[in-house]
C-alpha cells in the first residue's frame, strides 16, 4: 500500500493525552495514518481509515523522503491486505530529530527502527 503525504507530524510525549507518543500524516487522497502508543501499553496502535489495530513485531524504516512500515503477514489487514505501507513525505529536515525520537518511543519493545 502506498500513500503520499506533505509531512509527518510527530509528538513523542503529548502531555494533554497522558504522554501518548504519536506519529501521523494526512495523505493527498484524504486518507489519515496514525501510529500511537501510551507509555504503559505493550502494543502499538495503527489506524488507517476507521479501524484501529494493535500490533507487535513490526519494522519501520525512515529516510528523508519515505517512511516504510512493515507488519507480519498475519497483521496485513491493517493495510488492506498488504504487509507493507510506504509513505512518501516531504517533511522538513528540522523535524527529523522529533520524528526519530517519536518512532523510538513507539517501537520500544514491539518493533525495530532503521534510519537511512
Amino acid at each position: 500500500m502506498r500513500m503520499t503525504a506533505s509531512l509527518l507530524m510527530a509528538n513523542p510525549r503529548d502531555e494533554e493525552e497522558d504522554d501518548m507518543a504519536l506519529l501521523c500524516c494526512h495523505g493527498t487522497a484524504g486518507e489519515m495514518f496514525l501510529m500511537t502508543r501510551f507509555p504503559d501499553e505493550e502494543e502499538l496502535e495503527i489506524t488507517l481509515g476507521e479501524e484501529p489495530y494493535l500490533l507487535r513485531d513490526l519494522k519501520v524504516t525512515l529516510s528523508a523522503k519515505r517512511l516504510l512500515v512493515e507488519v507480519a503477514a498475519r497483521d496485513a489487514d491493517v493495510f488492506g491486505g498488504d504487509d507493507v505501507l510506504e509513505i512518501e513525505h516531504a517533511s522538513d529536515g528540522a523535524d527529523r530529530a522529533e520524528i526519530e525520537e517519536t518512532l523510538r518511543i513507539l517501537l520500544a519493545g514491539v518493533g525495530t527502527l532503521e534510519i537511512n
